[in-house]
């Protein structure tokens, strides 16, 4: 037996040979269990292609979805103190933050942009649940703000998506201020004259539900939100009854009045498309570009339709007279 034929060279081989499987080529879907392949989830917008289930997905990510090309410019927010409070709990609130910042690869829980839908232009902002529960801090009140002015200076409709655990507890009563200075915001826009929409997704809950999420013109909801103040479980504790199903999804609040309208994200752009056009009065999109005329065509195509055909020369087409023969000359 050769050991270095038979033992150490298979194994040099297969180490070598080894090839790494990468851990985010699947993802598991919360509600059915489904393996899903993350490029067909990427695809279809975060929703399980199997049970249609709306998982968390990035503002960022939406707005590429969202707007025309996936194009959009980002709309500077000022930036609000660091750590007013000098908050700290198990963690400072600053470690926090870049711990956020790091994972999410943002700044901070909303993202503020310029673009076109449908050749309709419009101010959109949206909000991160995945940046420490969407939380509602001076950022994202400053942030709203930001949005509200550029629009208005624009004159272009606000559309927002929510996602949003409450306020920011690391920033205190300055987070609960928010709601009043959104809430200002928001009627910026009503004396504009201009629409605000608010897409509520999962979860909306707390002061931003109690502020600039409920005061839109147009309500529309993805499908299984949770949306409420306080929670089905703190309800439940007071009250000491067990309550209805469903009860502050997307799907009960629009059967009692609360909503406007409950859409897939898949078809969501489309959706906001109508609707932004309609509330300012303009006519429905164009979904296609038809081919540029053509120069040689005439005028009026009526008239050419109409016109009598010309009868065809035929005079070409008849063989020319034989030459006449001449006598030799002596």
């Amino acid at each position: 037996m050769n050991w270095i034929t038979n033992y150490v060279r298979p194994r040099i081989n297969s180490i070598f040979s080894r090839r790494e499987t990468p851990e985010n080529l699947w993802q598991k879907c919360d509600e059915c269990g489904t393996m899903l392949f993350h490029r067909e989830l990427t695809e279809n917008l975060n929703v399980c292609t199997n049970c249609g289930h709306h998982m968390n997905i990035t503002p960022r990510d939406r707005f590429k979805a969202l707007f025309d090309g996936g194009v959009f410019n980002e709309v500077k927010v000022p930036e609000p103190l660091a750590d007013p409070l000098q908050f700290r709990d198990q963690k400072r609130y600053p470690d926090r933050m870049r711990t956020a910042q790091k994972t999410t690869g943002e700044k901070e829980a909303m993202l503020v942009a310029s673009g076109e839908i449908g050749r309709t232009p419009i101010i959109a902002a949206a909000q991160d649940f995945s940046f420490m529960g969407g939380s509602m801090g001076m950022y994202v009140g400053n942030a709203i703000l930001a949005a509200a002015e550029e629009a208005v200076k624009l004159k272009r409709p606000l559309i927002l998506f929510s996602a949003a655990g409450g306020a920011r507890m690391q920033e205190g009563i300055l987070s609960l201020m928010q709601m009043p200075r959104t809430t200002v915001a928001i009627q910026m826009l009503k004396e504009a004259g201009l629409p605000y929409i608010v897409v509520l997704t999962h979860p909306t809950t707390g002061g931003v539900t109690a502020s600039y999420a409920m005061l839109g013109d147009v309500h529309i909801a993805e499908p299984n939100a949770l949306i409420c103040f306080a929670g089905p479980r703190v309800i439940e504790q007071t009250i000491r009854e067990k309550l209805p199903d469903g009860f502050q999804r997307a799907e009960y609040l629009l059967d009692h009045g609360m909503l406007d309208r409950v859409t897939p994200r898949t078809e969501m752009r489309e959706e906001l498309i109508t609707i932004t056009r309609m509330l300012l009065g303009m006519p429905p999109a164009v979904r296609g570009d038809l081919p540029a005329p053509d120069k040689t065509e005439k005028a009026d195509p009526v008239a050419a339709a109409t016109a009598p055909v010309a009868e065809p020369d035929t005079s070409a087409a008849k063989p020319a007279p034989a030459p006449t023969p001449q006598k030799p000359l002596k």
